[in-house]
């Protein structure tokens, strides 16, 4: 693992300093509408991460209206099947495509060398070209605020945790959420299963399960389905709902949600293949930016707990405060930020260990 997220910074490193501005897209002849490309890992639903991005497809549509035509294909699984996927909305003439998986990465690369002429935008990953973007939200933000309403909220003092892949992009929410939790309980604990998948109810469920037999009384998950606010919700423990507000599926549950916003930045993107002055970026927005917000509280939650969570807010918002702000160690003890330290970006993107208060160690 450790050779893997090293090989990773390198590749970041190389990918920032080599990056070049993009030929601006070519748009389509004779006044026909501009045709924008989504690529889903999962089912759209009705909540969750392909969810929150379909969203931000019909916010292109309204704000374009017949000057776009958008195509969304789902449940497109990583590797061979999207390179496939991708390839096809380009041959077909779409002129800027987001492709929404981590695991689409190397697809898009790959796809994007033979269209030249098309923007591609991957969400989630490293790797960039001239007409490859990458893009994400700072979720950890938004899971730091969740932390601190769940160290408030939880008696047993055991929370639990239902997380798909161990990539950084994981990691830094666990730690996040963590670091949030033991700022007002400090000798709460994080309990995470693995489900080696982005979206399977059955084993997310299972998973909620077995954390509720081991004393969690709040849950919260880094996966695409309701499964385990759903569990929460019929076992009588509270939950922390993920992408969406999920309310809908535990509405005595849920405390909040971490929830993201990609409409304004679709809308900015496609706007400027429209205008011709679309380049190749990397984008990382926060609670700042407008890409990450908690949903509403639930009816538990105290104005106390709703004041502070305001406040902290506030403070990310303004950079006055980063969650991973030292001193910070590691959960074998090990000092890994100093105090007065913070982590850098790149220090953040190939995070591969996890804080004090996490049981278990990461998957190798």
């Amino acid at each position: 693992m450790t050779g893997m997220i090293n090989r990773f910074a390198k590749r970041l490193a190389a990918g920032l300093a080599a990056l070049c501005a993009a030929a601006v897209p070519a748009l389509p002849a004779g006044g026909q509408p501009l045709k924008v490309g989504f690529v889903y890992v999962t089912p759209v639903g009705d909540a969750g991460w392909t969810y929150q991005h379909d969203l931000g497809r019909r916010a292109v549509e309204q704000a374009f209206g017949r000057k776009v035509e958008t195509t969304a294909v789902e449940s497109v699984a990583e590797g061979a099947d999207a390179a496939r996927v991708i390839r096809e909305l380009a041959a077909s003439g779409n002129r800027i495509i987001f492709t929404t998986s981590f695991g689409y990465m190397n697809p898009t690369i790959a796809v994007a060398r033979n269209f030249p002429a098309v923007a591609f935008e991957h969400a989630s990953g490293y790797k960039r070209s001239k007409n490859v973007s990458t893009y994400l939200g700072r979720f950890y933000e938004g899971r730091y605020l969740t932390g601190l309403v769940a160290g408030k909220m939880s008696k047993s003092g055991i929370v639990g945790y239902v997380a798909a892949f161990p990539i950084p992009e994981v990691v830094r929410g666990i730690n996040a959420f963590t670091l949030g939790l033991r700022a007002v309980n400090p000798k709460a604990q994080v309990r995470v299963i693995w489900t080696s998948s982005w979206y399977d109810p059955g084993k997310e469920r299972e998973a909620a399960e077995a954390l509720i037999a081991q004393g969690a009384d709040i849950l919260t998950q880094h996966t695409d389905s309701t499964a385990v606010v759903q569990a929460a919700e019929d076992r009588g423990v509270y939950a922390i709902g993920y992408h969406s507000d999920m309310s809908k599926y535990g509405p005595r549950a849920q405390l909040t949600a971490s929830t993201h916003n990609w409409a304004n930045y679709y809308i900015k993107r496609v706007r400027q293949v429209i205008d011709k002055t679309w380049r190749s970026t990397d984008t990382w927005g926060g609670i700042g930016e407008g890409m990450v917000a908690l949903a509403p509280f639930g009816d538990a939650v105290p104005e106390t707990v709703r004041r502070l969570v305001r406040e902290k807010t506030a403070a990310i918002a303004e950079g006055r405060l980063h969650p991973f702000t030292g001193p910070v160690r590691d959960n074998n003890a090990v000092v890994r930020i100093a105090a007065g330290e913070t982590l850098s970006d790149a220090q953040l993107l190939k995070i591969d260990w996890l804080v004090q208060g996490v049981t278990g160690t990461l998957p190798r």
